[in-house]
């Protein structure tokens, strides 16, 4: 049984992991080098001060294959599917409730997502985010549910009759933007076993959060950053 990356580590899911279904397969599985362990860290302020950005003025901050390169497609966004998930052996974030669980913990307005598959290896995929609202609200947002999600390095999620073993890891973020946050994740589901890698950039008005294989995300990142800066 295989969960889709970008299903489960896309940040409107990121609230709890919304899962919304799962196909047979294989499931990718990656050892992570041995992490270090870090705080969010917040530099110098990268970016200037600004209004938040648009829906629409977000979307076109978005990565595209051009930028990413040879290898990659685009997949098509599916409709949110919410369904009750249920949390088990981590109170921080059985704390945020059902809107987190169904994937609606964050409730900026002002969103664009794209996620992007890669032929270069087995069932590569990588997700990008982009937020905006003003830099209290997202540095609050993503924070929280940073906070909440490495609090227990070990918990279950159990949507409908699905138990997947979850563990998390903080892990260090590039000095990009003025806030960063990042972590690996661990699922498993029959047996198999997968990690992925989810990194929070805010600059300035803007949050952009990368998620997937974590070689993708780390070869991406400082692109998607400088894209959502600057187009």
């Amino acid at each position: 049984m295989r969960l889709p990356t970008t299903t489960v580590l896309s940040l409107s899911a990121l609230a709890a992991l919304v899962l919304t279904g799962c196909s047979t397969g294989s499931m990718t599985s990656a050892e992570p080098a041995s992490p270090t362990t870090a705080a969010p860290r917040t530099v110098g302020s990268n970016a200037a001060a600004s209004a938040p950005l648009s829906s629409a003025a977000l979307s076109k901050r978005l990565l595209d294959e051009s930028d990413l390169g040879e290898g990659y497609s685009r997949k098509p966004q599916r409709p949110a599917t919410h369904g009750d998930v249920t949390v088990i052996g981590c109170p921080a974030l059985a704390k945020l409730g059902s809107s987190a669980a169904t994937g609606t913990g964050l409730s900026f307005p002002r969103k664009a997502k794209a996620s992007f598959t890669y032929a270069g290896g087995s069932d590569s995929e990588v997700s990008e985010e982009l937020y905006s609202d003003t830099a209290t609200k997202l540095s609050q947002g993503i924070g929280e549910i940073f906070d909440a999600m490495t609090a227990c390095p070990t918990y279950q999620l159990v949507p409908g009759s699905i138990v997947i073993d979850m563990g998390t890891k903080q892990t260090a973020a590039p000095d990009l933007g003025d806030e960063q946050w990042s972590q690996l994740l661990t699922y498993a589901v029959g047996g198999q076993r997968s990690v992925v890698k989810q990194t929070a950039i805010r600059t300035g008005t803007i949050l952009v959060v990368l998620s997937g294989a974590p070689a993708l995300v780390d070869a991406h990142l400082a692109d998607a950053v400088q894209a959502a800066q600057a187009r």
